[in-house]
């Protein structure tokens, strides 16, 4: 059944009349439910699961920065790796960061039809994902849920400044961030292929060959989900993107928009092209009429709009102003830099064009102190994590060497004939005891480096953004050690003094 628009005008009102109308049953809606996914509802009494998109970043101007595609020449026109920025649609005051919502299974067919006004009864088949499909009828299938759920379950949608989310086709940077695992990789996994499967490709994607989907479309949810919990984000069937496909060129998209973009390979996608770098281009329009596949479908994302209101304006205005501005390394004192000295000399000129020529120059010093700023925020979030795990390496060499100081003491100390080993056991105190130095000496060495290099304003804000991270990937454990080594550096700031033991008992008092 396709998606007609004539369908659509006849739906303006909403008014579901449908004939059977029984609540569906989870399973033909998430069959591996999770504790934190996120429900909206559908007509029918139908539902459709969302899984939440961290992004470490709260203010309205603040993005993340990524890497995309994969290196090589091969296919480098299509999928060549290259620089691209993310933010969240929704806050979460909890982890003081914000979210998109991406849909946890592709779109099935089921659920399409529910918004068609047929109300079908569920049944398993209705898990395989809706394909041919038009991307004008994908598109028109989401005014329809979004128009649904304002007039039906408005309470239902996240808000961000007050205004309720909305429903549309991922972009593709959405798209891959999510696809690749989010922050719920390390960077090195999210620059993989594709993200960790443990148990090998079979048990995540569906792909050409006998051994896996065997030239046939598969029920949504059958395979194991990314770190995520996004079931099939990589083959059974390709997803369809908000923007229009171009080339890329290096170090930027090329100039001309053509067709759509589709991510993540097919049911008839070789094993060996699986990648969640592999993009494609679908035309709009065939000779015949609108391009319909038997391999394409959709996955919906929930997102906002940007100037919500008057006083986000404000706010976003007020960023805006400071970027390129930012506060200065502690190398760098209150000596005035290069953006406030062309300020200053601009505001002098009388002359039209050169004033005009300096607005530009300026522009320019402050897109590049921009850049600067991010990647100096991003080496002091790298230097954090480094902090706090060298603060857990202390604390466990430092316990081991007290159990082996115990049992020499015990074993050898009082009369070195009870044990025989005594002398080997010696040796090997002395070995864990350099071990300790040495990993003692680079924590300091790093704080003391960092301490030198940024001050308090210029890490503070970065504090958060590593939580976030870490908790991310599971690892709040590392939290605690996180903040002893923030307090340390709060330390030597304080004193000035280079205080390893100090530090030491510092990391081993963590749980």
């Amino acid at each position: 059944m396709k998606f007609k628009l004539a369908l659509g005008l006849s739906l303006i009102g909403l008014g579901y009349s449908c004939a059977v109308q029984a609540t569906w049953d989870e399973k033909f809606w998430n069959p591996k439910p999770l504790a934190d996914d996120v429900i909206l509802p559908m007509p029918c009494d139908g539902a459709m699961a969302f899984r939440k998109v961290a992004i470490p970043q709260n203010k309205p101007l603040e993005d993340y920065n990524i890497v995309l595609g994969q290196e090589g020449d091969e296919w480098g026109f299509v999928e060549q790796s290259r620089q691209e920025h993310i933010a969240g649609s929704f806050p979460d005051p909890k982890n003081k960061g914000r979210y998109y919502l991406i849909a946890k299974y592709e779109l099935s067919d089921l659920q399409f039809r529910a918004l068609s006004g047929e109300c079908p009864k569920a049944d398993i088949k209705g898990r395989l994902p809706k394909v041919n499909i038009g991307w004008m009828d994908a598109m028109a299938f989401a005014n329809q849920y979004n128009l649904w759920l304002r007039k039906e379950k408005l309470a239902s949608l996240p808000k961000d400044d007050g205004q309720p989310g909305f429903l549309r086709l991922p972009t593709e940077t959405e798209w891959e961030f999510a696809a690749r695992g989010g922050l719920a990789v390390s960077p090195s996994e999210f620059r993989d292929q594709y993200f960790p499967m443990p148990e090998g490709l079979n048990d995540y994607v569906w792909f050409a060959g006998a051994q896996s989907a065997n030239g046939k479309l598969q029920l949504t949810g059958l395979l194991k989900p990314n770190p995520l919990g996004l079931h099939d984000i990589l083959g059974n069937v390709a997803e369809m993107m908000f923007e229009p496909f171009r080339l890329n060129k290096l170090d930027r998209l090329h100039g001309k928009a053509g067709g759509y973009v589709v991510r993540g390979g097919s049911y008839v996608t070789t094993q060996g092209d699986i990648r969640s770098a592999l993009r494609g281009e679908e035309p709009y329009y065939t000779d015949s009429g609108e391009n319909l596949s038997k391999t394409t479908g959709v996955r919906l994302v929930m997102v906002s709009t940007t100037l919500t209101s008057r006083d986000r304006v404000k706010e976003i205005e007020k960023e805006w102003q400071a970027l390129g501005s930012g506060p200065k390394t502690a190398a760098q004192g209150k000596a005035p830099d290069s953006l406030q000295n062309l300020n200053a000399i601009s505001a002098k000129v009388q002359d039209d064009g050169l004033k005009k020529e300096l607005d530009k120059l300026r522009g320019e010093l402050r897109a590049n102190s921009q850049l600067r700023d991010e990647q100096r925020d991003q080496a002091i979030r790298t230097s954090l994590q480094l902090g706090a795990f060298l603060c857990t390496k202390m604390k466990d060499d430092g316990e081991f060497l007290e159990r082996l100081n115990q049992l020499y003491s015990k074993t050898c100390a009082a009369d070195s004939q009870l044990d025989a080993n005594c002398a080997r056991r010696q040796e090997q105190l002395g070995q864990h005891q350099k071990a300790l130095d040495f990993i003692s000496s680079y924590y300091a060495d790093t704080l003391v480096d960092m301490g030198s290099t940024y001050n308090k304003p210029l890490i503070d804000p970065q504090i958060a953004v590593v939580q976030q991270q870490m908790a991310a990937r599971g690892k709040t454990n590392l939290n605690g050690y996180l903040d002893t080594y923030w307090n340390n550096l709060q330390g030597y700031w304080k004193d000035g003094k280079v205080a390893r033991d100090a530090w030491l008992m510092a990391c081993k008092k963590n749980n």
